[in-house]
């Protein structure tokens, strides 16, 4: 195995990724909004942004979905936890210490085991929550008549705000792994340029600099 820069992050990935940044961002700014959490902006501008925002954001996952089972990119993120120790013990201890980081990216899992749980349960936890909360929040006007809607109504919209500071909190210590171990400029390069630092096997090297010559430096 050696290191080489390889392109493991496609163009697709990096729009989805900054495009999904800015409209969480701008659902968690209107949804604060909503709830009165600040003032810049009125109520019915909050709800029209937020609304708008989240449809958006739901056709990018509805088509980043699709992406990742053509692609079969949903590879990088199914967990193992051959690994997942000396990851977990690096976070909690070992990165205070000056430790190397335990985990080295290979060009068929580019995320390490805590990464790819991490984002698995974003995928399949936390997003459907909102989505499904979200929907049924926005369309109230097709079952508001249902016996006992108004306390489903209570109990779905805590849910979704539940579900929106969980994903806050994600968002929150991702931004500040991003200032551990490398500087900030190389984690986040690779998800501007591409390119990142990946250990590659003989074999995979050799089909890279054959079939795709571009993908490595």
């Amino acid at each position: 195995m050696a290191m080489h820069r390889v392109k493991i992050f496609s163009l697709f990935e990096r729009f989805w990724h900054w495009a999904q940044m800015i409209l969480i961002l701008v659902l968690l700014m209107t949804g604060f909004g909503v709830h009165g959490f600040h003032d810049l902006m009125s109520f019915g501008t909050a709800v029209t942004l937020h609304t708008s925002a989240a449809v958006t954001l739901l056709l990018l996952w509805a088509f980043s979905v699709f992406w990742l089972f053509t692609t079969r990119s949903w590879r990088h993120f199914i967990p193992t936890w051959q690994g997942m120790w000396g990851v977990m013990r690096y976070y909690a201890y070992g990165i205070f210490k000056g430790e190397r980081h335990p985990y080295r990216k290979a060009y068929w899992r580019k995320h390490n085991p805590l990464q790819a749980l991490a984002y698995l349960m974003l995928k399949i936890v936390l997003f459907p929550a909102i989505w499904i909360t979200g929907l049924l929040y926005l369309f109230y006007f097709a079952w508001h008549n249902l016996p006992g809607a108004p306390l489903w109504l209570n109990g779905i919209a805590q849910v979704h705000t539940a579900a929106a500071f969980m994903i806050l909190a994600f968002v929150l210590i991702h931004v500040y792994l991003l200032t551990t171990g490398h500087s900030f400029r190389e984690h986040v390069m690779p998800m501007v340029t591409g390119f990142d630092e990946v250990d590659l096997s003989p074999e995979e090297e050799a089909y890279l600099r054959k079939d795709q010559p571009g993908d490595i430096r």
